[in-house]
């Protein structure tokens, strides 16, 4: 039996990937339990430095939340939503950088997903946004995420009107990092993972930590705490390393502390 997520390590990289391919990947209690459980894996294990994040099949990175799932009570589907915010937690607490590989639409909560990852790579004929207002919902706690990625005007847009955007127009608007020809996107994200995955973990770790950690924080906190960081930055082993290897002319040897 397939599982609802499947996790891979290999050349330092963890591919985790949502593998309800049938259902469009659409996100349910089952599916989010089994991301959570995979994204703590990666987090844990040693060989993994980097994390690519996907849907199984062509047609969709993620749909969004299973509008035919099982019905449940009022407050079970509440307390079950619980699970969608531990699960961006997660994700922005991770400790290792996140690239989403987009081979299909990202939408509603899928699209939540994509913008909760460090970096995107969309083929170029994927759309993206909320539709969900179609069918009387709206995409409140993906609200969040959206208005930290893009602009008020046209976030706003896209939540009113209910209107996909196409990757290249997703790139011009901030919202992905590169649109690339379908055939050419697994060498892209190959291409951005392996160079990442080739830096010192502890170092991407501490940086990627800060930049959550200082998101939301007023101008002059925010560098008096990165002042704190980039002290406890050069007391790295790794920093030492790599400014040894800088000064050597040589490749610089890692070791993550």
């Amino acid at each position: 039996m397939d599982t609802p997520v499947d996790l891979r390590v290999a050349d330092s990289v963890a591919t985790v990937t949502l593998n309800r391919p049938e259902k469009r990947n659409a996100l349910n209690d089952q599916l989010l339990d089994a991301l959570l459980d995979k994204l703590t894996l990666a987090k844990e294990d040693p060989a993994a430095h980097c994390i690519v994040l996907t849907g199984a099949g062509e047609k969709a990175f993620c749909a969004g939340g299973d509008l035919g799932s099982t019905p449940q009570g009022l407050l079970q589907m509440h307390q079950g939503r619980e699970r969608f915010v531990d699960t961006l937690k997660c994700m922005s607490t991770l400790g290792k950088p996140i690239l989403a590989r987009v081979a299909g639409d990202a939408l509603g909560g899928g699209f939540g997903l994509m913008l909760a990852c460090d970096l995107v790579i969309a083929a170029d004929d994927t759309q993206m946004g909320t539709p969900e207002v179609q069918v009387g919902l709206f995409p409140m706690m993906i609200m969040a995420l959206i208005f930290r990625n893009i602009g008020r005007k046209k976030g706003m847009e896209l939540m009113l009107s209910g209107a996909k955007v196409g990757a290249p127009e997703a790139q011009t608007l901030g919202l992905i990092n590169y649109a690339v020809p379908r055939e050419q996107l697994d060498s892209k994200v190959a291409e951005l993972a392996s160079k990442i995955a080739g830096f010192s973990p502890a170092v991407l770790k501490l940086g990627r930590d800060a930049f959550y950690h200082s998101a939301d924080m007023d101008q002059w906190s925010a560098l008096e705490y990165l002042r704190s960081q980039l002290t406890l930055n050069t007391l790295t082993e790794d920093a030492a390393e790599g400014i040894m290897a800088f000064l050597s002319k040589r490749k610089p040897e890692w070791k993550g502390r």
